[in-house]
This record gives C-alpha cells, structure tokens and sequence, in this order.
C-alpha cells in the first residue's frame, strides 16, 4: 500500500478498516517541532561537570523558501481518497 495519510497517526492506526490488526510493521515519525531555537551539543569535565565546550548541532526554525510551492503542487495533484493520497 503507497498511501499518504493526513492527520493524527494515533486516529489513523485506531481505524481497523485501514489498518487491520497486525497489518503494520513499522511506523516512522519525523514530527516538524519547528521550536526556532539553536541546538549545541554539551560536553562534560572528566569529573562530571558541565564544561564550557561545545558546538552547534542544528537549528530547529522552518524556512519555507521554494519548499511551500513544491509541497502545494504535490497537494494540490495527489489523488485524494477522504484524507489519503494514494501514491500507486
């Protein structure tokens, strides 16, 4: 099944007509936080205490730039079936 779903994924997998039981073997979540803070990994001292070293890791703030008009033209041309995609 190459589906998109749109929404909740708990309201999804409760729905037994989409996903009978033992259907799913995995789900993947990469939730967009979008949180627009900077995010540095810490080190510690030998003894346990925090040190003054560290550098950054990433920055979790969306930047939509040319990505809203590729996702839109995505949506806009998927073939929706309720609030699904199908991907075949």
């Amino acid at each position: 099944m190459n589906r998109l779903y749109f929404g909740d994924n708990l309201e999804w997998l409760r729905d037994r007509r989409e996903f009978p039981d033992a259907s799913v073997d995995l789900v993947y979540l990469d939730p967009p936080f979008n949180s627009n803070a900077d995010y540095n990994v810490l080190f510690h001292e030998p003894s346990g205490s925090v040190s003054q070293a560290q550098f950054h890791a990433f920055t979790d703030t969306w930047s939509w730039a040319d990505a809203a008009e590729t996702y839109h033209a995505f949506i806009d041309s998927c073939p929706m079936d309720g609030r699904s995609c199908r991907l075949d």
